[in-house]
């Protein structure tokens, strides 16, 4: 599934390309991709507005538009956004286009169909409960040590399951909290109130390095991930542990242990992370 990284990058494209265009049709071939409203609703709302921005908000795409209305995206595992022209042969598994005034399309694909299309004011997304409760931006300047140390202190659960919960700290998925955890030299499957302080403070470093770094490399393109233009991110050649238990640690040569920790496969080594 992509994560922040593969968020931030399809949002930097996106914002390039819809900032100051004006949606003048809508078609929807797989209502079950919209989470809110229904297909009609949809197709008769979006017609006329504008984008004014386009944000990453976790692992949403946030198309703010004229009013106080919102177009949010969620990719879900195999979700591609593209911007083409009109005339462009429709992909398989196309669920979603959106007309433009200078003529092309906002087009949403999606294989597996996990991936979820909202729109309406943030007020009504949040009181229908389509719109779940984020956490801090782990690259903002609000993601402060500080909020890290109250998030690990206050749970006994795995450090694992606490950063892979967006109500905490938003956009952190399975490939970066892996990475982080093995740059900061902490093993995932440590429970988080037991960490010390200059442990803290190393993970916070390392979340902030790991997802700077991946989003410079434009994300991770391990099975599905693709940017706006169709093309593969290149982070996975710089991944250290992710989708590698049983190879040598890159750093100290270990092999890499895999085991299940917050019901997702982790990867971790058991030299450098004590």
């Amino acid at each position: 599934m992509p994560e922040l990284p593969e968020v931030e990058t399809v949002t930097r494209d996106l914002r390039g390309e819809l900032v100051g265009r004006r949606f003048i049709s809508a078609w929807v071939n797989e209502p079950g991709v919209l989470r809110f409203p229904g297909a009609d609703a949809f197709i008769g709302a979006l017609p006329g507005r504008s984008v004014t921005t386009v944000e990453r908000r976790g692992k949403y795409i946030v198309c703010r538009l004229d009013g106080d209305e919102e177009l949010v995206i969620h990719l879900g595992m195999t979700g591609h956004l593209r911007v083409m022209g009109g005339g462009v042969e429709v992909v398989k598994h196309t669920h979603l286009r959106a007309g433009l005034d200078d003529g092309r399309e906002l087009r949403f694909d999606d294989a597996r169909r996990f991936g979820r299309v909202m729109l309406g004011s943030r007020s009504v997304l949040e009181e229908r409960r389509v719109l779940p409760a984020l956490g801090v931006e782990p690259l903002s300047d609000d993601f402060a040590p500080e909020i890290l140390d109250r998030l690990m202190r206050r749970t006994t659960r795995t450090v694992k399951a606490a950063l892979l919960d967006q109500s905490g700290i938003a956009g952190l998925g399975n490939i970066y909290v892996d990475e982080a955890c093995h740059l900061a030299g902490i093993r995932p499957t440590r429970r988080a109130n037991r960490l010390t302080r200059r442990e803290r403070l190393a993970l916070h470093a390392a979340i902030r390095s790991v997802l700077a770094k991946a989003v410079a490399n434009r994300g991770t393109t391990v099975d599905d991930y693709r940017d706006l233009w169709d093309a593969r991110g290149s982070h996975q050649e710089e991944l250290q542990v992710y989708g590698r238990g049983g190879e040598p640690c890159l750093r100290c040569g270990a092999v890499l242990r895999r085991r299940v920790v917050a019901g997702r496969t982790t990867v971790y080594c058991a030299s450098c992370q004590r």
